[in-house]
């Protein structure tokens, strides 16, 4: 063979082997972009470079694929559902401590299914690869948590984070715990409706008392 035929034929090699390398890098990142949706993006703009973005990600699927997960059995999802109504219903007078309760529900949730829940970065690495869908629902939740325990946070914020929680939680469970949006906090104005509808209605249907001093009537001979 001449020289220029081993040539032509070395750089046929490096072709082909580039077009592997640059295909089976095209697989990945389909794979990669499939697997983690919107966190693709996210690591890709936070780290700046898609490469290095690329290999956290399969580093986070790696440490996810030594997870013990588990289902949640019948009686646990029924379990969770009826703590998640509980934290709806209290949101209605106590938004704050309502939020606290959910953040604790959700956190011992994600340990019930197998996830570590030491680290909150780690957490969310863990939960990224088959919750990446809910995870920036979670990011939100915990960022409306924070603040509300500094006293930032207005009532439509924790109404909010309720709402964020409850995506994750979901997504955890396998099923939407509790039929029906969140629900808004009572106002003061509804309590005195409330109150005042109560009042009214037991005063249709008590008797009122004779004035002092006056005899009570009694039924003429024409209603018996």
């Amino acid at each position: 063979m001449s020289p220029t035929a081993i040539i032509v034929l070395i750089v046929v090699i490096l072709l082909a082997l580039a077009a592997i390398a640059f295909g089976a890098q095209a697989v990945r990142r389909r794979r990669l972009q499939r697997t983690f949706g919107p966190e693709y993006d996210r690591v890709v703009a936070d780290t700046g470079n898609r490469t290095e973005a690329e290999r956290e990600l399969l580093e986070r699927t790696k440490r996810h694929a030594q997870l013990e997960l588990k289902p949640l059995t019948a009686e646990s999802r029924a379990k969770y559902s009826a703590a998640w109504e509980e934290v709806q219903i209290r949101f209605v007078d106590s938004p704050k401590e309502a939020v606290e309760t959910a953040d604790e529900l959700v956190t011992r949730l994600i340990a019930d299914r197998g996830y570590p829940t030491g680290d909150y970065d780690d957490r969310l690495a863990n939960l990224s690869v088959e919750h990446a869908a809910t995870l920036e629902h979670y990011r939100n939740a915990h960022e409306i948590s924070l603040r509300s325990k500094n006293d930032e946070a207005g009532t439509e914020d924790l109404r909010q984070a309720l709402v964020h929680y409850r995506a994750l939680f979901a997504d955890l469970l396998g099923e939407d715990p509790v039929a029906g949006a969140a629900p808004a906090p009572r106002s003061a104005t509804e309590d005195t409706t409330t109150t005042d509808a109560t009042t009214a209605e037991r005063s249709a249907t008590e008797t009122p008392a004779p004035d002092p001093g006056v005899a009570p009537s009694r039924p003429d001979a024409t209603s018996r």
